[in-house]
């Protein structure tokens, strides 16, 4: 398993100009880090969405590479979305899921075969480009150029832990959020 956050500040450092769409657990570690909140879409209150929000960003943006950053009880909310991406073949996607399961955000509860799912399996079978499932830091450190560089859409099941004094959720101003979005996609 990989701390979260060192897969938030690995992404971090290997950001060069991506969208980022982040929910629940993964956007409470991101906002911490981020160098360029101007091109980051958080979204808050509609767990099981962001993997919808990016691939209409990625089909409205082609030339922009497009970061989800979502958790499995999210994606596991809207296993549906996988299947409506791997249809689009959408080349500048970047699906990062975060598995650790439990609905983290939420209380720890347990997630329904949380430990046992194959999500990177799921999305190569529902059509997805590519798929990944890494559970050591330095490993997926050394392939991420090349994910990042592969045609999606790409999945990558991301295997993480939490620490005790991992944030908590900041539900900011989605409505700040969205304008300064908003100006930098203009």
């Amino acid at each position: 398993m990989i701390p979260a956050f060192d897969v938030i500040k690995a992404l971090n450092t290997k950001r060069k100009d991506e969208i980022v769409v982040g929910t629940m657990t993964p956007n409470r570690y991101w906002e911490m880090v981020s160098d360029n909140p101007e091109k980051d879409l958080p979204i808050f209150g509609a767990m099981g969405k962001a993997s919808s929000l990016g691939l209409g960003l990625a089909l409205a943006k082609p030339q922009e590479k497009v970061w989800v950053l979502d958790g499995d009880g999210s994606i596991l909310m809207n296993l549906g979305s996988l299947i409506t991406i791997a249809d689009q073949k959408p080349e500048n996607f970047c699906h990062f899921v975060f598995q650790d399961g439990v609905y983290f955000t939420t209380g720890g509860q347990p997630i329904p075969g949380g430990e046992t799912v194959d999500l990177a399996g799921i999305a190569l079978k529902s059509g997805y480009a590519s798929a990944y499932t890494f559970d050591d830091l330095e490993h997926f450190v050394n392939e991420l150029n090349e994910i990042n560089n592969a045609k999606g859409p790409v999945f990558v099941c991301l295997k993480v832990q939490h620490n005790k004094d991992a944030p908590e959720m900041y539900i900011g101003s989605t409505k700040n959020a969205i304008e300064r979005f908003r100006k930098a996609m203009k």
